[in-house]
């Protein structure tokens, strides 16, 4: 709906008078666009305070890759970089990966256009993934390890003292999932990292946002979209069935991916099974009452008063036995 209603009222643009909306429907429509710029830039400046992501003085450079999010990342960052609070300067950084047919002028003029200063790294690592990578495997991994390293490299030389990623609330949650599904682990994308080399901080402002508010501000805002063709005939890739998954929850069960990336603000070692962080070896009673202790059946902190309910009177007729 709200993709719908972006479409719509980037088309009223070019649209002759006489076909144009009541005013009524475009006073609506723009209500809306407002709406929307509010919540990317709320939700983004809110990640940014959570996890400390930017602080006076910094040189962020913004990966843009040309798709919908690290467009949506810019332009959010334009224009906190004008109301916020503290100073701080951005670098557009793309890597031109040499794929046949990729624009190489559409970047160049729109950020000549909005006026951010920006650099292009011509590196022909399709050429390498392409030699590498047998005919129909994913070629996701090599292509984000070559891409890595160039990064790292490239804000050393423009002198960037954080590193910001378009990933968005959605991209997290996948990650999560394919990470318990296909590599066994409770793994997910944080906010805020340091590189494996130790040199460099990367943030993902995006972090509480969602696919769909980019994809209608993408639409409403006009991002000359760039498709990355590298890997668009793999359409049977694990992390497109977790889209579609997550997708169908969502449509199915409305709040339930908000609820799973609260989950990653609330973890409780105690509760689960690494013993790398949580001594469960060591543990011993001690005799003393503890209100972070475990309970034998814990009352389960669920929305549906019903089911709590439920959950904590199965646990009491256990204990009572």
């Amino acid at each position: 709906m709200l993709m719908a209603a972006a479409a719509l009222l980037s088309d009223l643009m070019n649209t002759p008078h006489e076909s144009l909306p009541s005013p009524t429907k475009q006073a609506k429509l723009r209500r809306e666009a407002i709406k929307l710029g509010k919540r990317l830039r709320r939700h983004t400046g809110q990640a940014i305070v959570d996890y400390n992501m930017i602080e006076n003085g910094d040189r962020v450079m913004v990966c843009l890759s040309g798709g919908k999010d690290s467009f949506g990342l810019l332009d959010i960052l334009i224009y906190l970089r004008e109301h916020a609070p503290i100073e701080f300067e951005i670098i557009a950084v793309n890597i031109d990966q040499k794929q046949p047919g990729f624009p190489a002028e559409v970047l160049p003029n729109y950020l000549n256009e909005i006026g951010v200063p920006f650099r292009i790294e011509e590196q022909d690592t399709y050429s390498i993934v392409k030699r590498v990578v047998p005919e129909g495997k994913t070629t996701c991994a090599l292509c984000s390890r070559l891409r890595r390293g160039i990064i790292y490299r490239v804000a050393g030389e423009v002198g960037a003292t954080k590193i910001a990623l378009g990933h968005h609330r959605d991209d997290i949650l996948e990650t999560l999932f394919l990470n318990m599904f296909f590599g066994s682990k409770m793994k997910a994308m944080p906010p805020k990292l340091v590189t494996d080399d130790g040199k460099h901080i990367v943030i993902r402002p995006l972090a509480y946002c969602q696919e769909s508010d980019l994809a209608a501000w993408a639409e409403l805002r006009r991002f000359p979209i760039i498709p990355c063709d590298l890997c668009g005939s793999q359409e049977q890739l694990q992390r497109k069935q977790i889209k579609q998954m997550l997708r169908e929850w969502d449509k199915r069960f409305p709040g339930r991916i908000d609820n799973l990336f609260r989950s990653l603000q609330n973890v409780v070692p105690s509760h689960l099974a690494d013993s790398r962080l949580y001594d469960f070896a060591g543990l011993r009673p001690t005799g003393q009452p503890d209100p972070e202790g475990d309970h034998a059946f814990d009352p389960e902190e669920f929305h549906d008063p019903d089911i709590s309910r439920a959950v904590t009177q199965i646990g009491d007729y256990f204990l009572e036995r």
